[in-house]
């Protein structure tokens, strides 16, 4: 099956001001990334903050650019596009939910604004079959017609993401990235519109990234979770086995931070903060956090290994064992 969208080697790296007025250091925030995602599947990527997981979404909806590597949809590169059909073709063919509504939607814009836009710019229709698709989404994810003339200022943070993902989804798009799309919001409300995620999603056929540090979250909506450190990729893995197959020891630490009330498991503390990606740690960049760490592990990066299913595969010289315990049991006294 064909991919909806697809990453190859793809690398980002921003210059960031840093000691001095005319000193820049390069900061490393995507790294040699690969991510493929299949027709109506729904990939989670989880990290603590700052490890390229929103990098990764703007570079997958062609938001940015990578300095290298290859950024496809249905199998054409967008990057080889004219600027002209590549903003056609993202536009029509992919939705980004971002993390805050507050700043995501223009505020002196009222909510039939806010829907039509993008019906507007692509020239979807005549003038009323604009309307009546406004009237369609604002249905399609449950909000009042009544609100159609107010101002995202008016509206509770649950209402402006309902608008938020009503506009992602204006021109029936293929793919949908959701960027942090309930971290903004009451957690009264977070259930509700991960429920309303999921209910678009099967029936609408979307394929759907969705990007959080909630491994747990992640674990629910997806059918596999990606795990990003310091801008690698650093394993993939079948979100039914996240919690138990996890090969990579980083895996196993966020899972482990937010154990469930009825599968007990071993919590594994991750001493020091994540490297600077300005200049991060030669080898496996884990490795300064790692408690399976050796020499091998500063002197090379590994390559991606596959696990024994179909469909996970993991970047560690020394990765947990299926079905084990998180951690290594203790050396025992002598």
């Amino acid at each position: 099956m064909s991919a909806v969208a697809e990453v190859r080697e793809a690398h980002v790296v921003h210059r960031a001001r840093s000691g001095g007025l005319f000193r820049r250091d390069r900061v490393y925030a995507l790294t040699g990334a690969a991510l493929r995602v299949a027709p109506g599947e729904t990939v989670g990527v989880v990290g603590e903050s700052g490890c390229g997981k929103s990098t990764l979404a703007k570079v997958l909806v062609g938001i940015e650019r990578p300095v290298s590597g290859t950024v496809a949809f249905r199998g054409r590169d967008l990057w080889a596009m004219p600027a002209a059909e590549r903003r056609a073709t993202v536009g029509a063919g992919t939705g980004m939910i971002f993390q805050d509504p507050s700043t995501a939607l223009n505020r002196r814009l009222t909510v039939r604004r806010i829907l039509r836009d993008p019906l507007d710019v692509h020239r979807r229709g005549t003038r009323a079959e604009r309307e009546e698709r406004v009237a369609e989404l604002m249905a399609l994810v449950g909000l009042p017609r009544a609100l159609a003339d107010a101002l995202p200022g008016q509206l509770s943070g649950g209402q402006r993401q309902r608008v938020a993902i009503a506009r992602a989804l204006a021109l029936d798009p293929e793919l949908v990235v959701a960027d942090e799309p309930t971290s903004a919001l009451d957690v009264s409300v977070r259930a509700q519109i991960l429920n309303l995620l999921l209910d678009l999603k099967e029936r609408l056929g979307l394929a759907l990234v969705f990007v959080s540090h909630d491994i747990q979250t992640v674990r629910r909506m997806s059918d596999r979770v990606v795990t990003m450190y310091l801008g690698r990729i650093v394993e993939e893995t079948p979100a039914d086995r996240v919690g138990d197959a996890a090969r990579h020891p980083y895996t196993r630490a966020l899972f482990s931070a937010t154990p469930g009330l009825l599968d007990p498991v071993d919590p594994i503390p991750l001493t020091g903060p994540v490297p600077s990606a300005t200049r991060p740690p030669s080898g496996c960049p884990f490795r300064t956090r790692c408690w399976r760490a050796d020499e091998v592990c500063a002197a090379s990066m590994p390559d991606f290994s596959a696990a024994s299913r179909p469909g996970h595969r993991y970047r560690c010289h020394h990765p947990v064992q299926e079905d084990q315990p998180n951690r290594d049991p203790a050396p025992q006294e002598p």
